[in-house]
């Protein structure tokens, strides 16, 4: 034991060495840790609503300092707490409803990825140009939580949150990969600038790292660039001529989870909604719509087994004098469900139909049913039917225009709705039912999902949704009209039909194969760097 001798006069001497030294650490681990946290949470706030989303720069920046030099335990640390700092918030809406368990099961999943992303960029920053590396792992990460488990969820890929950004043109050359690419290498290229330039003011030592600086600045400026030059690539104009379309919302008598118990007031509401409609194209106060888009579960009620609902959408097809696709729950004769999407012709009835193909586990169906009902019965009993996939992508032609459907949770899917497009879709439709998430965030967040798709595929897409927002978004992702939340309203708006395909529709997934092989070039030289190192440490010793 160590004792401390006071100086003559009684003043308390130094503290023990060993104990300022961990406090130095325990302060250190402290600042590190609430860094990173206050990091994801500036990348949260870079999405929407807001119109903030130059934010993900700094956010990447302060993320790769945090991790520069740390060892893989620490970077898994300081990840997961980027990840909670991000998610938490962002994810806040699946728990509007069902209180805050699935909420924090969905989060704390999620940011495992992006720990692990974590740990391994704290790896490849003692490589040289290791932002290009760190940008390659986010999004081998993002590629990873897109596909796993339950077949992934992508939702707050850091390309949704790029709506209005500078950024948003790359969408067109390779997708959201691409995008989100871009915009973590410039933040981390961002982060490795800054560091060069404080070590020049504090020991004039930037010569010597002119190689780690010029890195640095391509890492920052070649995404800006490569934005800029994507620009001719984003293009509204009409291939095909144009549509006169219509979106309604009929709106819903009160939000939460007995959305369902209002079938019959949610069908009414879109057929009343649709003739009122009618009477504005009378009017001459809007167009005559070429075809008009009902959101999803605007008819829970099965209009192929309740002849009530069918008359009900046969009025409003009539009325309108157009083919509607109509949002339906049904359940065919083999008893399966589908959360199916009808082509309602004025004067033939239905005459097409596209089911679903991407299921939202927890929502739509309940993996690992007799597991889970041990933790939350009653959450279980909230989907007592599994809901059937879909095989076919779904493209319906209304009226001459070759419409694709992707519904509500396949627009985050990359996959899901290229192969609608390269299926013959001309527009793409996003109808959508938001009615059991309130006034959250979450109808902003895919609002911007589907006007990232408009560039992506260089298509106009429609957005009905039951209670909001609904749009109108061009293919350049311009949004032409939108609704408020939870009132009832149409739009009618002419929009450009389009059949060429961008960079990103004929690449398919090969940009995000391309850029997970990079992050696992890097891995695999910081691995062989290790191995350097330990083995010069044994020979030494």
């Amino acid at each position: 034991m160590t004792a401390t001798i006071a100086p003559a006069d009684g003043t308390p001497g130094p503290p023990p060495p060993a104990r300022t030294g961990r406090a130095a650490r325990l302060l250190r681990a402290l600042y590190l840790a609430v860094g990173a946290g206050l990091a994801g949470v500036l990348l949260y706030v870079s999405f929407p609503p807001r119109v903030l989303w130059w934010l993900a720069l700094p956010a990447f920046a302060a993320l790769g300092l945090l991790l520069r030099g740390r060892g893989f335990k620490a970077g898994l640390g300081l990840g997961a707490l980027f990840g909670l700092g991000f998610l938490l918030p962002l994810l806040v809406w699946t728990g509007v409803e069902v209180g805050p368990g699935p909420w924090l099961a969905l989060a704390v999943a999620e940011a495992f990825f992006v720990a692990l992303v974590g740990g391994f960029t704290a790896l490849v920053t003692r490589l040289p140009g290791w932002p290009l590396w760190a940008a390659a792992l986010w999004t081998a990460g993002e590629a990873a939580r897109a596909r796993v488990p339950f077949g992934g969820f992508p939702w707050g890929k850091v390309a949704f949150g790029q709506a209005e950004g500078i950024f948003l043109p790359l969408a067109a050359v390779g997708g959201t990969p691409v995008l989100g690419f871009a915009v973590a290498l410039c933040g981390f290229g961002l982060g490795e600038l800054a560091r060069q330039l404080y070590l020049r003011r504090r020991t004039g030592a930037l010569r010597r790292a002119a190689t780690a600086t010029a890195g640095a600045v391509a890492a920052l400026l070649l995404p800006l660039a490569g934005a800029l030059a994507a620009r001719p690539l984003v293009s509204d104009r009409a291939e095909n001529g144009t549509a006169t379309v219509a979106v309604v919302q009929g709106n819903v008598p009160r939000m939460g989870l007995d959305f369902n118990a209002q079938r019959r007031a949610v069908l009414d509401y879109h057929a009343r909604e649709t003739a009122r409609l009618a009477e504005r194209v009378a009017k001459g106060e809007v167009a005559q719509p070429d075809f008009v888009l009902w959101p999803e579960n605007s008819s829970d009620i099965d209009p192929f087994t309740n002849d009530d609902a069918r008359s009900v959408i046969e009025r409003a097809a009539t009325t309108i004098k157009a083919p509607i696709s109509v949002g339906a729950v049904v359940q065919p004769e083999d008893g399966r469900l589908y959360n199916q999407q009808i082509l309602w012709d004025p004067d033939k009835g239905p005459v097409d139909t596209y089911d679903k193909r991407v299921i939202q586990p927890f929502g739509e169906y309940i993996p690992l049913r007799s597991l889970i009902s041990v933790f939350s019965q009653g959450y279980v009993d909230m989907v007592r039917t599994d809901f059937s996939r879909g095989t076919d992508p779904g493209v319906f032609d209304l009226a001459g225009s070759r419409v694709g459907i992707a519904t509500c949770y396949e627009a985050a899917f990359d996959g899901a709705v290229r192969e609608t497009v390269d299926a013959g879709a001309q527009l793409l439709s996003v109808p959508s039912n938001n009615a059991t998430f309130g006034f959250s965030e979450m109808t902003y967040q895919q609002l911007a999902m589907s006007r990232v798709r408009a560039v992506e595929h260089s298509r106009a897409v429609a957005v009905p949704v039951t209670s909001g927002v609904s749009a109108v978004i061009r293919p350049d992702g311009e949004l032409v009209q939108r609704t408020g939340m939870f009132e009832p309203a149409s739009l009618v708006a002419e929009v450009p039909l389009r059949s060429s395909q961008t960079w990103a529709t004929r690449l398919g997934a090969l940009p995000e194969a391309a850029i997970v092989a990079l992050a696992a070039v890097g891995l695999g030289w910081a691995a062989s760097g290790a191995v350097r190192r330990r083995r010069a440490a044994a020979t030494d010793a």
